[in-house]
């Protein structure tokens, strides 16, 4: 009971905040409460290997709609370089073409490079939430994409291994933050789930090891900046 109340969660500055991103495509995500402040620019610091994160600034782009659907309906690659170590993912363009293609869109326009993974879940779900320029938690490209693909997700659990879109708490209110599951974590099936880790799950759970402040949820301890996020198909 108490995950699922968690789950719904939002004081009422966040749901404002939430509201406006439903317009400018933020992302304030409901798989837990409303997500400490970060700096955008974050501590200096690195522990358990990784490196210290890089000192550049997130673009800031924001883009009038989501963008026209061009990418096939079959499997893309995204690499996602950290200063933690490079994490791989397959994207499901069949079965979650807008997301896929919306992925494809940003990263060709570095929407993603030097972000921030603003926050890390190490109690009751057990995720690591990134995409957002703002490092605050309700960021995102100016546009929503709607859910898809929410039937794939079983026994409202999402596996360890899955890659899944933030959303405000209403449906069709993706934009570009997302989740990676690095243990498989109960959750209702309202975050379209889009893709997988092929490689790099070690790295989360070394990043998750280092734990979050405040403890359980919150910033990550250890540093987490995408430098680059690229995809390709097959």
């Amino acid at each position: 009971m108490r995950t699922r109340l968690v789950l719904v969660l939002v004081t009422a500055a966040a749901a404002a905040t939430a509201c406006g991103g439903s317009s400018s495509g933020g992302g304030t995500d409901q798989v837990g409460t409303t997500p400490p402040p970060t700096s955008a620019s974050g501590p200096a610091t690195s522990t358990g290997g990784c490196q210290t994160p890089p000192s550049a600034q997130p673009s800031h782009q924001q883009f009038k709609g989501e963008p026209k659907l061009t990418i096939a309906p079959t499997s893309y690659t995204a690499t996602i370089v950290t200063n933690c170590g490079t994490i791989v993912l397959t994207l499901d363009g069949k079965h979650a073409p807008h997301t896929v293609n919306s992925f494809s869109f940003l990263a060709s326009k570095h929407f993603f490079d030097n972000t921030r993974c603003h926050r890390l879940t190490t109690s009751g779900i057990y995720v690591l939430q990134c995409g957002d320029p703002t490092g605050t938690g309700s960021g995102g490209p100016g546009y929503t994409i709607p859910d898809e693909n929410l039937s794939a997700i079983k026994h409202n659990t999402y596996p360890s291994g899955v890659v899944a879109m933030a959303n405000t708490g209403q449906p069709h209110t993706g934009g570009s933050q997302f989740f990676l599951v690095y243990k498989a974590s109960p959750l209702s099936p309202d975050y379209t789930p889009f893709g997988t880790i092929t490689q790099g799950l070690d790295i989360l759970k070394k990043i998750a090891a280092a734990g979050s402040d405040p403890p359980g949820d919150g910033a990550p301890n250890q540093p987490v900046v995408i430098e680059s996020f690229t995809v390709t198909k097959g």
